[in-house]
């Protein structure tokens, strides 16, 4: 009986080794094996030995990891307190580096992504933060990710969400906004002006041309206005060729009466 117990024991002890040795890692799972505090290495995924005492296995999840930056007090360039906040999303890439290099990637990441969006946005002004985020988004990307490198990190994208400012900063880009659309409109309404009048030009040289289609336009302004319930009195155009014809009747007949008004032979010199 104490030589069953002497057999029973050690193999109950070698069974409880061997289950506590055997580490399942999923497939999106990495273990950074230590043998007796030496980097060894990265095991997974699947089935893997790992030995109590001896061997030490850290488990690295290489998944993508949404960072939420909290809000940041930036000034901009232009003397302009804002709040900012942004998301960022990473990855481990190398799993030694991870460990080895870094206590803490998940907090050293957090850290290095405020002050680094602090830095970014204080370089530009108000307007490049409202208007050019695709950019400021890639700056922020490339620092981040060129300086996270050597901890096995990779930063693959990064978005600023908000931009807050206070009620008077929007005060002042509303009335901004409002002053450069009638810019704009007062700008489209004189080179409206402008077109007009060049037609009008345009319009002038070919009617002089042809007399005929200044009557006629006359006739067909009054056409309109005949049609137009709101009007109380028609002009009837008097036509140009009329007024020649008279003042070629008032030369005659100064010529054959010497002595009327306004003719050059009158002593009077036309004064009554």
């Amino acid at each position: 009986m104490n030589d069953l117990g002497f057999f029973v024991v050690p193999l109950v002890i070698l069974i409880a080794i061997i289950v506590m040795s055997i580490k399942v890692l999923r497939e999106y799972e990495r273990g950074v094996i230590f043998f007796l505090g030496r980097f060894q290495a990265v095991k997974g995924p699947g089935l893997i030995i790992v030995i109590p005492g001896i061997q030490q296995i850290v488990r690295i999840d290489l998944r993508i990891i949404t960072l939420d930056v909290p809000s940041q007090d930036v000034i901009s360039q232009d003397n302009v307190t804002v709040r900012v906040n942004a998301v960022l999303y990473f990855r481990v890439v190398d799993s030694a580096k991870s460990v080895i290099q870094v206590e803490d990637y998940y907090a050293a990441t957090s850290q290095l992504a405020q002050t680094t969006l602090r830095s970014v946005l204080g370089k530009h002004d108000l307007d490049e933060m409202l208007s050019e985020r695709d950019k400021l988004n890639n700056d922020i990307q490339e620092i981040l990710d060129s300086q996270t490198d050597a901890w096995g990190i990779k930063v693959t994208n990064v978005e600023i969400k908000h931009v807050d400012l206070d009620d008077s900063m929007i005060r002042a880009i509303a009335r901004q906004a409002e002053a450069e659309r009638e810019r704009r409109a007062k700008v489209i309404h004189a080179e409206g002006e402008l077109q007009a009048a060049e037609k009008l030009v345009q319009a002038a040289q070919k009617m002089e041309a042809s007399p005929a289609a200044l009557q006629l336009r006359y006739l067909q302004t009054m056409a309109d206005m005949s049609t137009n319930g709101t009007a109380n009195s028609i002009f009837f155009p008097l036509p140009l060729e009329l007024t020649k014809v008279f003042e070629s009747l008032a030369g005659k007949f100064r010529a054959e009466t010497p002595g009327a008004p306004g003719n050059p032979g009158n002593p009077g010199g036309g004064q009554p």
